[in-house]
């Protein structure tokens, strides 16, 4: 999609905006794992998610080719919305996000206060998508698709500051939603010409793109009924999912119990705060974890932003 010097530049542009995140390896996390995680702390961003850096490149890609005075507008659970929000302040655009009903509600406000318009429309992602393209057309807006080159060009740098800091990885563990962060790590990784695997993780509530990557074609859900909304989506973009077929190792699911117990696990071993789907991917490291004995493994910590009375009955134990 990119070669490395088109990717090094994006990263050089999103770093005016995003201060790289560390990798740690946190010794507690593998006493408890009986593994060598290696964990790229997205939830360090300014915004707590790495949405920030696609959302600061597609601006720029639409600020350069587009009439801002047109305004954006899109749809989100959360974390892209917040993205956009905050990169169209930057460019001097409008943004209006859609998001479904019952959505985060401290999402929703961190949303507004980065200056967006936010409406509730539909019952999930899928409906809510439909209801923004609806009114991007109505209203002469730019809709902006959950998955978009500019936006992987942008979220890659994050794939290479982890390949750039951590050599040798023979795996990485990374959420599934609407693609950009799979396929933005798939991106790099290609680019710098290494062989480290990527396996995708859903939850198993949600788990159409795991059903596609298994038949090889496009599979739509009927529903996405899991509580981490980051990767609650029925159906993949074509285009995502294109480059997930060809360049991921494996698509995984794991249980909402599991990714519960992924989210205290970081916060009593490391103090991390991880939302349902940054903690997908260590859910999914210690339900692989006899192939991982041995490898030097990353997880990808996504995001942060859940909201505090969830967090606390999750911390509380309860898994409901």
């Amino acid at each position: 999609m990119f070669n490395l010097t088109e990717l090094r530049e994006a990263a050089d542009f999103v770093h005016q905006y995003v201060a790289p995140t560390p990798t740690i390896q946190w010794p507690l996390l593998d006493r408890a794992t009986g593994l060598s995680l290696h964990v790229k702390h997205e939830n360090h961003t300014r915004l707590g998610a790495f949405k920030i850096r696609g959302g600061v490149t597609f601006c720029r890609y639409v600020a350069k080719s587009v009439d801002v005075n047109r305004g954006i507008i899109s749809a989100t659970r959360g974390n892209h919305g917040q993205s956009l929000a905050h990169a169209a302040s930057r460019f001097g655009m409008s943004a209006t996000i859609i998001v479904p009903y019952g959505n985060s509600v401290e999402k929703n406000a961190a949303m507004r206060a980065w200056g967006a318009e936010v409406i509730e429309h539909g019952h999930d992602f899928q409906e809510a998508a439909e209801h923004a393209k609806a009114l991007a057309a109505q209203e002469d807006l730019v809709m902006v698709p959950a998955f978009h080159r500019e936006i992987v060009r942008g979220v890659a740098s994050y794939g290479l500051e982890l390949f750039d800091a951590i050599l040798g990885l023979d795996r990485v563990y990374v959420p599934v939603g609407m693609g950009s962060g799979i396929c933005s790590l798939i991106t790099a990784r290609d680019a710098l010409g290494l062989k480290t695997e990527i396996v995708g993780v859903v939850a198993s509530g949600a788990d159409a793109v795991r059903q596609s990557f298994l038949t090889g074609e496009v599979v739509c859900a009927p529903t996405a009924d899991t509580f981490a909304d980051g990767v609650a989506c029925r159906s993949p973009d074509p285009a995502a999912f294109d480059i997930i077929k060809r360049g991921a190792t494996d698509i995984v699911a794991v249980s909402d119990d599991q990714i519960k117990d992924a989210m205290r696990l970081y916060f009593s071993s490391c103090h991390a705060l991880a939302e349902g789907a940054g903690a997908v991917p260590l859910a999914a490291a210690i339900a692989q974890r006899e192939s991982n004995i041995g490898k030097k493994v990353a997880l990808i910590l996504t995001g942060a932003n859940t909201d505090r009375t969830d967090y606390a009955c999750i911390l509380s134990g309860e898994n409901k």
